[in-house]
């Protein structure tokens, strides 16, 4: 079980060294940049990943809190008892019924509003109303406030992903290109020698 390991950690060492910029003759001056840069790069996407996820998240988490505490502190959660049966929609995906409910400052109003289908009349359900007592929707629950730091976060480190594998991938073509000229030139400069050898 040793030996077995001790050859997969010579493989592993030898492909580290790869990419790190060595002193081997045959690496040039523009593969030892491109190697340090894209450690830098490596490095600065765990930092800054890492800062992107953490003050992106913060700011959405922020941002979702407050929507949430303003509609609730402008919405009220009150019975609305139907007047007719709720039936399904055209559009098929909910079924709603003629309602009355009454506000805070008991005002009576009435509207369509969302029921299980079937629901017969006098069911009472729960509705969200603004003050002046028009229908709305439900404030953001707390889930949904922490699915919204979640994506956010993710989004950020996505955008910190993309903007240093934009750069990584400029820096190897330019690398690249150095290297084709490098060898055009060695080249132009062996080539005759190498024709006239024989």
């Amino acid at each position: 079980m040793k030996g077995h390991a001790k050859p997969q950690a010579g493989r592993l060492h030898r492909k580290l060294r790869e990419f790190w910029p060595g002193r081997s003759p045959l690496r040039r001056r523009w593969d030892r940049a491109e190697a340090v840069i894209v450690g830098g790069l490596l490095a600065a996407f765990m930092i800054g990943g890492t800062l992107a996820a953490l003050i992106g998240g913060h700011w959405a988490y922020e941002a979702a809190l407050r929507t949430r505490n303003a509609d609730l502190a402008a919405s009220y959660r009150v019975s609305a008892v139907l007047l007719t049966t709720a039936s399904q929609q055209p559009s098929g995906f909910y079924a709603s019924a003629k309602a009355w409910w009454r506000t805070p400052d008991g005002v009576r109003h009435t509207g369509e509003v969302s029921a299980l289908e079937g629901s017969p009349a006098g069911t009472t359900v729960k509705v969200w109303v603004t003050a002046d007592g028009r229908l709305t929707g439900p404030p953001l629950q707390l889930s949904q406030v922490q699915g919204q730091e979640m994506l956010a976060g993710g989004l950020a480190v996505m955008a910190v992903a993309l903007v240093l594998g934009g750069t990584g991938l400029a820096v190897h073509r330019a690398a690249e290109r150095r290297r084709m000229a490098a060898w055009d030139d060695e080249w132009r400069a062996i080539g005759p020698k190498w024709s006239h050898h024989g």
